[in-house]
């Protein structure tokens, strides 16, 4: 295991939202061909990149004179780019599973509170964060008030960068050492699925 695995991660993900950002034509298409050898890196990539769109269309949903089709419409996207984000944190933690194969945990290993690629997952949405802030330093249509309001939060965002990185190292470093348990946690999300959500199950079927 890669024991500087966040920093390989974090160069992805800056690869993806330079990739995405670049892109001016929509739909934007992802290109994360240059990934393919690779499955963990192409995971990230594509984790990232979901992202991005969920991002985005997070931003879209929220105009204040949307229209209430265009709003729905958006709202299903996001319900569909939520659950794509799901399936790809959990896909990176059957590989990490894959990796710690066969390493028996010492009597007193611990659980962590997080899987490792849920804990990457936060690390993904604050290195997204932290673009999009370091874009308001840029603005000028904003006062000084503004730009340096954002160059703190970019401060903070940029620590908690630096130390989840450092907690995600110590994690891989921990279950493979046995210090800590190997364990996927699934979300079980039941808005999407027909069989779980009560709205979908009990709304009268069409023949």
């Amino acid at each position: 295991m890669n024991p500087n695995f966040s920093s390989l991660a974090i160069s992805i993900f800056s690869t993806a939202i330079n990739d995405y950002h670049n892109d001016a034509t929509p739909p934007k298409v992802n290109p994360g061909a240059r990934y393919r050898h690779s499955k963990v890196e192409k995971l990230l990539y594509d984790k990232c990149w979901t992202d991005l769109e969920q991002w985005h269309t997070e931003d879209d949903i929220r105009l204040p004179e949307i229209n209430p089709q265009r709003a729905l419409e958006l709202k299903r996207q996001i319900d569909r780019l939520n659950q794509l984000r799901n399936d790809i944190v959990e896909s990176i933690d059957e590989y990490f599973r894959h990796q710690f194969e066969g390493i028996v945990p010492v009597n007193y290993a611990e659980m962590n509170t997080e899987s490792p690629a849920w804990a990457i997952d936060r690390l993904c949405i604050l290195c997204i964060k932290a673009f999009h802030m370091n874009e308001q330093l840029h603005r000028n249509d904003v006062d000084i008030l503004h730009i340096t309001s954002c160059k703190n939060k970019l401060f903070v965002l940029n620590e908690q960068i630096s130390d989840l990185s450092k907690s995600v190292d110590k994690l891989l470093a921990d279950i493979q050492n046995g210090f800590k348990v190997m364990k996927i946690y699934r979300q079980m999300k039941m808005y999407n699925n027909p069989d779980l959500n009560p709205v979908l199950y009990k709304a009268p079927k069409a023949y």
